[in-house]
């Protein structure tokens, strides 16, 4: 293999301790797996920011509950509902529920309504939250892990020169060149998924905050309903 060969991505890769290919083949998969995530992320969160904003136009349309009731059971039946849907439909079927039992009073009927507002909460947060953690830990891990395999294959490299009786820069480069290969690697891992990470928190923060928003709302409105029937 001649020089250039040798100093191409390809040979710095073959040529490389085993350890630093592992190193590369970790951040490899790392970074695809991110990438895949990255991609699934933002088309979820995009869909359910659609889904509220249409929803929020329908309901606060002066459309009647029960209508809206009807719609969203139909679309879940299809597994259509999610986001803020699927609180309004958690809320409004306890509500209903504990109404027509006729044993509750009106405090009893929204305590009950806001808790199945609750839960239904908790699942949406964890639906919109779901592979963040995992993009943070890609972020904040890959520049060490490359960082590992570099120190690592410089190491290797020094203990060649020890060997040689005169070090010249073409005995020295490929060497210190494919360490620093997994160093880029891990750069390339880290940089999408942080950036992805800070785009997507500050979206899934911006639609928790909705979610709540809109259930005190939607609680206020029952509750007048509740004490006015």
């Amino acid at each position: 293999m001649n020089a250039g060969e040798q100093l191409s991505l390809w040979g710095l890769i073959q040529n490389a301790s085993l350890l630093v290919q592992l190193v590369m083949l970790l951040l490899l998969l790392a970074s695809v797996v991110s990438w895949v995530m990255i991609i699934q992320r933002g088309l979820y969160l995009s869909q359910a920011k659609r889904a509220l904003n249409n929803f929020e136009r329908r309901f606060w349309s002066g459309a009647d509950l029960n209508k809206l009731f009807r719609e969203g059971n139909e679309r879940a039946e299809k597994g259509k509902t999610d986001g803020v849907e699927s609180l309004f439909r958690a809320g409004f079927t306890e509500f209903t529920r504990l109404r027509q039992q006729g044993s509750s009073g009106p405090e009893a009927v929204m305590e009950g309504t806001e808790r199945a507002m609750r839960v239904a909460m908790s699942r949406e947060q964890e639906k919109v939250e779901m592979n963040l953690p995992f993009l943070a830990t890609v972020g904040s891990v890959s520049p060490y892990i490359g960082l590992f395999g570099t120190v690592w294959g410089i190491m290797n490299s020094f203990r060649g020169l020890a060997t040689m009786h005169q070090a010249t820069i073409a005995t020295v480069a490929p060497g210190i060149s494919e360490a620093l290969v997994a160093t880029a690697m891990g750069l390339f891992a880290a940089i999408p998924a942080v950036m992805a990470y800070n785009r997507y928190s500050a979206k899934a923060e911006w639609l928790l905050s909705s979610y709540e928003t809109f259930a005190e709302e939607f609680s206020s409105i029952l509750h007048r309903k509740v004490h006015s029937g």
